[in-house]
């Protein structure tokens, strides 16, 4: 037993033990503790380095020690390398100052914890941008000025993506500003990063002056300025100062592309490619610059003398290439001594010019956009959650099902080992997702056990029924969750913000939960039943020998299920835009000072009171001040009216406003778009997945089915007052996966039937599945259920919406695999078996046929 089971043993401690380890560790360690305790030479020199850096806290003359060791660095030319040897850079980094920001940055990144809180829980960084008039812009006109913002909004969002920040928010306030929500970041340790987004990138070639350097002239040429070329080759650092022309010969608006690449040197470079406009003006640039080329061939009798062409990034001279000939194709490059890094950071900045001028106008650091009793709530519906999974499980299967919750908590701790391992980031509706996904992941436990229950009725031993439970339960866990794997890769692949992230989660569940239930559950239920620790399994019954004819039900239930979909989705044409939160219409959103705080659930309450469901709230405060304020969102018109009845509701607060502002929706029309083709996809795989693995008629149903679900659920939402907001995109998404996952557990039962009762009409076949299925059905459906409803319960926000469209999913999906799926499979092959087997790729062959061919 021990032999055959070695393996998974194995491979059980090495996954769970590597996702431990990558949790660790679990919470920040202070900067300057960290850093002295990874220092492996010099250490009393360092701490000498860290004691001057917190003292220069202290003085305020640095905002944390990470800047102040930064900046004591830079200025007395320390090489901090030194005193880490176990941390090997780049060879072609001579540059001190750049190692040094490289080895601070490594050494910040390591002192976080693995797994990342989102701004819901940790708190980051707020900021508001304001668009600048300048020469070239003061005199745009509006609707141009709103495309510019867009096109800001748009840019900034694929810059902070490529920062890894999980979850940002990023909407236009106003005619002329743009707010930023960074999760998990601070602005004592990471300095650059709102500099970083907020830069112009505005990139310029620039004619250099073909006739004379600063060290031969001495005096500036007219319309000149000096820039000083930096070249870091081989350790070896090279400055040469160049006169550069002030005004462009062209922008990099004509670049179509940038792609950092590798010379066959192994030295990184960037190659440019230009749209149609711009490599028609490059040919001319290049032209001209040719021509300086020849007469300083012909002053210096050199054939090697070259002009320059200056490439300068936000004034920053980057190269200065000599130009022999126009450069026609259409492409040109970029080198230098760049690092891997540095290539691929240039390339991003290069694709994404902001030619608007933001300036920062306020600055905040976020605490918690929930108060603490709403997280001590999340947390309360987690246990809650979690303890009735497990207890109904336990219930259920006894021993077996204790067995499986032990496995159950082991997948929760390969998911978050998952998340933290890549950088994922947890949040509130994050850990909502991790209940929810507990619920559902005991379903593939739930097959095995019925499976058994099965093959123990006719007599067969535990070990043996043990065997032959997971064999045939298999097929449908492989099927349900490489379905609900084609909707997570859909979401990853066309979503975007919360789409994306939970189609990552939803993955990451998926593989977790089969590794979890075929693996770790097939190990103790091995162990325990093979070794003789188990000799009896006690399960309880419900549903058992049911002998229901749903398809004789089925054309009715059909046609009342689809009458209610077309109300709702007339309830939706009605309502309009009235669907959607402030996540996708913006809103009011005002700032209070207070004298007293109280707490955010009481705001809530007053809020519920004045009939106002969609309200985002927040207390922050302000970067280099001690005032904190209370920041609250409305719909729009509902901000004024909310705060005269939050000054009376609570006199002892002091509530004053301080600012107001109109703000647009955090969710675009392109993750609105994006959600639509992201179903569209996902039903179109299924299809074609299903029929594969089936047969068309089950593709048919399986997709109206998870159609009919996903319409169904939307409108009774809508029907209930609910609206829309940003998780909400996902958890739509997620009923798509429930709800396959359902129909394919059916369907398997399905074909497995027809091979084995040769003999039955569809109908029956039909029927006798859905019969011995509806255990298994209602259990797992009863499980997420009720899991669904404690989240709705004790938590709020976000994730109550979430947990109530999950409870209406969970209600649709489960009809929907009894009274739409199967009967769309019936009717669409006519009620006639023969058509069934006509479409198989293999058709069954019967007793009487097999004594025919032998009697032949």
């Amino acid at each position: 037993m021990f032999k055959r089971n070695f393996w998974k043993l194995t491979l059980s401690l090495a996954v769970v033990l590597w996702a431990l380890s990558s949790l660790l560790p679990i919470q920040d360690q202070p900067f300057a503790e960290f850093a002295k305790s990874k220092s492996e030479a010099k250490s009393a020199e360092f701490a000498a380095l860290i004691k001057e850096s917190s003292d220069r806290v202290v003085s305020k003359q640095a905002p944390s020690v990470f800047v102040a060791l930064k900046a004591i660095a830079k200025e007395r030319k320390i090489d901090l390398s030194q005193y880490f040897p176990q941390f090997p850079l780049e060879s072609s980094l001579g540059n001190v100052e750049k190692r040094n920001a490289i080895l601070l940055d490594h050494l910040l990144a390591k002192s976080k914890g693995r797994l990342q809180l989102g701004l819901d829980l940790k708190g980051g960084v707020a900021f508001t941008l304001e668009a600048s008039d300048t020469p070239a812009t003061a005199n745009i006109g509006d609707a141009e000025r709103k495309e510019k913002l867009s096109k800001a909004i748009e840019i900034i969002g694929d810059r902070i993506n490529g920062l890894g920040v999980a979850e940002p928010i990023i909407r236009a306030v106003g005619a002329n500003r743009i707010e930023v929500q960074l999760p998990g970041v601070n602005t004592k340790d990471n300095p650059e990063i709102v500099a970083s987004v907020q830069k112009p990138a505005r990139l310029d070639f620039r004619l250099v002056y073909p006739f004379g350097t600063p060290a031969m002239l001495g005096e500036t040429p007219s319309g000149y300025e000096v820039l000083t070329l930096e070249q870091d080759i081989r350790g070896q650092v090279s400055s040469e100062e160049v006169y550069v022309k002030r005004l462009p010969a062209m922008t990099g608006e004509g670049i179509s592309g940038a792609y950092p690449v590798m010379d066959e040197f192994g030295r990184f470079k960037i190659n440019l490619r230009f749209d149609d406009a711009g490599s028609k003006r490059f040919a001319e640039v290049t032209r001209e610059i040719a021509g300086y080329s020849q007469q300083l061939q012909q002053q210096t009798g050199s054939a090697n003398a070259r002009a320059r062409l200056a490439i300068v990034l936000d004034g920053k001279l980057y190269s200065a290439p000599g130009v022999e000939k126009e450069i026609a194709g259409g492409s040109a490059e970029i080198s230098g001594s760049f690092s891997q890094r540095e290539a691929f950071e240039l390339a991003n900045v290069l694709n994404n010019p902001l030619d608007l001028p933001l300036q920062i106008k306020e600055q905040y650091e976020v605490g918690p956009s929930l108060a603490a009793d709403a997280v001590s709530s999340g947390k309360l519906a987690f246990i809650i959650g979690t303890a009735l999974t497990a207890a109904f499980i336990i219930i259920f299967y006894t021993s077996g099902g204790f067995l499986a919750v032990i496995a159950m908590i082991l997948n929760v701790v390969i998911i978050l080992g998952v998340m933290a391992s890549i950088g994922a980031t947890l949040s509130m509706p994050g850990i909502a997702g991790i209940v929810l996904t507990i619920g559902m992941s005991v379903d593939s436990n739930i097959l095995i056990f019925e499976r058994m229950r099965e093959e123990l009725k006719l007599g067969k031993s535990l070990p043996s029924a043990l065997e032959a439970g997971f064999e045939k339960a298999f097929s449908a866990i492989l099927d349900g969750n490489l379905t609900t794997l084609i909707t997570a890769a859909i979401m990853i692949v066309l979503g975007t913000g919360p789409v994306k992230g939970f189609g990552v989660t939803l993955a990451i569940g998926i593989f977790s939960t089969m590794f979890a239930a075929l693996v770790i559950s097939r190990l103790f239920l091995d162990w325990s039943i093979h070794g003789g620790y188990i000799k009896r399994m006690r399960m309880v019954s419900i549903l058992e020998n049911t002998n229901y004819d749903f398809l004789k039900y089925a054309r009715g239930a059909f046609i009342v299920s689809w009458l209610i979909v077309l109300t709702g989705v007339a309830v939706v044409a009605f309502k309009g835009k009235d669907i959607y939160g402030i996540d996708f219409t913006g809103g009011d959103q005002v700032t209070l000072a207070f004298e007293k705080a109280i707490p955010l659930s009481e705001v809530r309450k007053t809020a519920a009171a004045q009939g106002i469901e969609d309200l985002s709230l927040s207390y922050t405060k302000q970067i280099g001040g001690d005032t904190e304020v209370l920041r609250l969102t409305t719909t729009f018109d509902q901000a004024k009216p909310f705060v005269q009845a939050l000054q009376a509701a609570h006199p002892d607060a002091g509530f004053t406003l301080v600012s107001e502002a109109r703000i647009g929706p955090s969710v675009g029309d392109e993750i609105k778009s994006n959600a639509l083709w992201a179903i569209f996809w996902s039903l179109v795989l299924i299809l074609v997945y299903v029929a594969f693995r089936f047969e068309m008629g089950y593709g048919i149903g399986a997709v109206v089915s998870t159609l009919h679900d996903v319409v169904l659920t939307i409108g009774i939402f809508v029907m209930l007052g609910g609206q829309f907001n940003a998780s909400m995109v996902a958890a739509i998404l997620l009923i798509v996966g429930y709800s396959i996952n359902d129909t394919i557990v059916v369907f398997d039962r399905i074909r497995e039937e027809l091979t084995l009762n040769p003999s039955a009409s569809l109908k029956n076949v039909i029927n006798r599945s859905l019969n011995l299925t509806l255990s298994r059905t209602l259990i797992t459906g009863g499980t997420t259920f009720l899991t669904a409803v404690v989240l709705a319960t004790v938590a709020g926000g976000e994730v109550r919406d979430l947990a109530i469209t999950l409870i209406i999913g969970v209600i649709t999906g489960t009809f929907s695999s009894l009274y739409i799926a199967s009967p769309v499979f019936y009717w669409w092959h006519k009620g006639d078996r023969r058509h069934v087997e006509k479409s198989h790729d293999v058709k069954p062959t019967y007793e009487w046929d097999a004594g025919s061919k032998a009697s032949q």
